[in-house]
């Protein structure tokens, strides 16, 4: 079974031969290869010369990485959000993989907002300019989108954290109002190309999923333990509805000690996996700092129990 096979069966809600497995970015090729990828500010009005150079270097890296993890899909992190960036993944993996993008700041959200005293006034007296950004937020997004969609992607992921480990970064009421119907607009444009959509946030939002829900979204990635998202309950709630990623906890990898990376990894694993709907991967991302050795120790786990079951 091809890595591409293996994504679009666990999206459909059927078991794979294994759960797959991919990271949303991986920033330790340095420490598993000993190759950097371009520094991100590199690609501001670089020229095309510059620009073929440095997505060959990260192309280079990609292989790597999805060679030595088996990863089964790729969100092309770098060059962000660049149609250039997938039709280069697109030509080295082909088929065999899902090959996607990422495009962030699509709607009101914790990272958008610099001014929280002023954005709670605007939010409270002045709605009407809070729906406008809104959709001039979208209208930029579809932009991308289109662009990514034109150049092959076979999905989009969507990140914008709109929660702390508290709850939505507004009330869930006002989350239905001034959020949902953008996230839903941006989806179903997606899915208009024939694209597979994922969305991601951080932090615990329990009181909105029902929204989340009504996005008809494929996949929601974070699934955040930290902020209290229990991946047994949130795949009750979702299967057959909108698929699950993500969900071992970043913290236990970034300190350890094994014990605790190996429980939360069999807790997402026996909980989630079973009937199809759940793609294994880490609570966020590959992020600098971490030790390699704890994302290989976890990715160790995950051998194990797919060895298990086939036994």
């Amino acid at each position: 079974m091809t890595g591409r096979e293996r994504m679009l069966k666990t999206l459909r809600f059927e078991e794979p031969d294994r759960p797959p497995h991919f990271e949303v970015m991986f920033e330790l090729e340095k420490e598993a290869f000993g190759l950097e990828f371009p520094d991100g500010n590199a690609w501001n009005a670089c020229s095309a010369a510059s620009k073929d150079r440095m997505i060959g270097q990260c192309m280079e890296i990609y292989q790597k990485i999805v060679e030595r993890y088996h990863w089964d899909a790729l969100a092309v992190f770098w060059p962000w959000s660049d149609p250039d960036g997938v039709v280069a993944a697109k030509k080295i993996f082909g088929n065999e993989i899902l090959i996607g993008s990422i495009v962030g700041g699509s709607i009101w959200s914790i990272e958008s907002i610099r001014d929280w005293t002023e954005f709670a006034i605007t939010l409270t007296e002045r709605p009407d300019e809070i729906h406008r950004i809104a959709n001039e937020r979208t209208e930029t997004a579809i932009e991308k989108f289109k662009s990514l969609t034109d150049a092959g992607a076979d999905f989009i992921h969507v990140v914008n954290d709109v929660a702390f480990n508290a709850g939505p970064f507004i009330s869930p009421a006002q989350f239905s109002e001034f959020i949902t119907p953008q996230l839903k607009r941006q989806v179903e444009f997606i899915k208009s190309q024939g694209v597979i959509p994922f969305v991601h946030t951080d932090g615990n939002i329990d009181t909105i999923l029902d929204d989340y829900l009504s996005l008809g979204a494929a996949c929601f990635q974070s699934v955040d333990p930290m902020a209290g998202m229990d991946i047994a309950k949130t795949k009750k709630r979702c299967h057959g509805k909108m698929a699950l990623m993500g969900n071992v906890q970043c913290n236990l990898l970034q300190d350890g000690p094994d014990e605790a990376i190996r429980k939360s990894a069999l807790y997402c694993l026996e909980n989630a996996s079973p009937g199809g709907g759940y793609i294994y991967g880490t609570s966020n991302t590959i992020f600098k700092g971490m030790p390699l050795r704890n994302y290989e120790y976890m990715l160790d786990v995950y051998r194990e129990f797919v060895n298990r079951k086939r036994t």
